[in-house]
């Protein structure tokens, strides 16, 4: 019996010497290892551009973290990546700089885009071209589309420069203009003025669509809702010419059967408390942003920005 009490506490002190030498042999590396990439010459233009001046990070790698689980989606292609971070930081990111100085756009401008190749699709046909999640990430799809955008009409719209304010830029500074709402609302008197005539998801239906303008609403999407209204109001001011504005104005002041509307009206009291808004509280003329951005654009749609040059100044 005492042999055998012997062997145990011998058989014991060897356990204990064998998992003490154990430890002592761990590797100073974790065993939990997170994806590492190389950077390559965008990563370090995007840190030039965004990430040093701004602190603003742009996701281009697939990321299905970064995504809603709602939707198919699929990686952003490299080129369009490199074009439509050129586009970001001339059409929006300078335009702010210019009109309202660098530090307003260090302070609000987002600080995290993530690049989505296909168009998020839902149920009712329509197509999600952006979101604004928590004031600081805005998600844009469809950039593997850009190259077709920027070439050809679509839809509606009577030429490429409006192909790509519509699907991206304009899209930019709609959420974008969340991202401000969330950090000061806008005044609830936005909010009565058409209190009644908001659909929710049914904005797309074809007994809303094609009565929006003289109802009141910039476009079919501003019918969903008060916030969705204001947004829409900033950024189709802001990316479209005033002959543009004028157009949509003229279709605005009479209904389908050709009668005289209010719709002009309505629209012009909304622009009104959205432009005040943006002057009161951000120190921003928003008929001095427009002319920023639709000389930026015009540069762009004729050739002036080199939109795929990796170089670092």
């Amino acid at each position: 019996m005492k042999n055998i009490i012997k062997y145990s506490i011998v058989l014991l002190a060897l356990a204990a010497a064998a998992v003490s030498c154990r430890r002592e042999q761990l590797s100073d590396e974790s065993v939990i290892t997170v994806d590492q990439q190389t950077k390559n010459q965008f990563d370090l233009w995007l840190e030039s551009n965004f990430v040093n001046p701004y602190n603003v990070q742009i996701k281009y790698r697939y990321d299905l973290n970064e995504t809603s689980f709602s939707y198919y989606t699929v990686p952003a292609d490299f080129d369009c990546s490199v074009v439509m971070a050129h586009l970001i930081k001339y059409l929006c990111v300078d335009s702010y700089d210019e009109v309202a100085g660098v530090l307003f756009t260090k302070h609000y401008f987002p600080k995290l885009f993530v690049f989505i190749g296909e168009w998020e699709y839902n149920n009712a046909g329509t197509i999600r071209l952006g979101t604004a999640e928590g004031g600081k990430k805005i998600t844009l799809s469809g950039l593997n589309y850009l190259p077709s955008i920027m070439a050809t009409t679509w839809g509606d719209y009577s030429n490429p420069a409006e192909n790509l304010n519509h699907y991206y830029i304009k899209t930019i500074h709609h959420e974008f203009t969340h991202i401000l709402n969330q950090t000061k609302d806008y005044p609830t008197e936005f909010k009565q003025i058409t209190p009644t005539d908001y659909v929710q998801d049914s904005w797309n239906a074809s007994e809303y669509s094609a009565e929006y303008l003289y109802k009141g609403f910039i476009s079919r999407y501003a019918r969903k809702e008060d916030r969705e209204d204001f947004a829409e109001l900033l950024s189709m001011y802001v990316t479209n010419t005033p002959e543009k504005w004028a157009s949509w104005m003229e279709r605005a002041s009479v209904d389908a059967e050709g009668n005289p509307a209010s719709g002009k009206e309505i629209i012009e009291t909304k622009l009104e408390i959205v432009k005040n808004y943006m002057m009161d509280t951000f120190n921003i003329d928003m008929d001095e942003l427009r002319k920023v951005v639709i000389r930026r654009q015009e540069e762009v749609m004729n050739g002036l920005v080199d939109l795929t040059s990796l170089e670092i100044n």
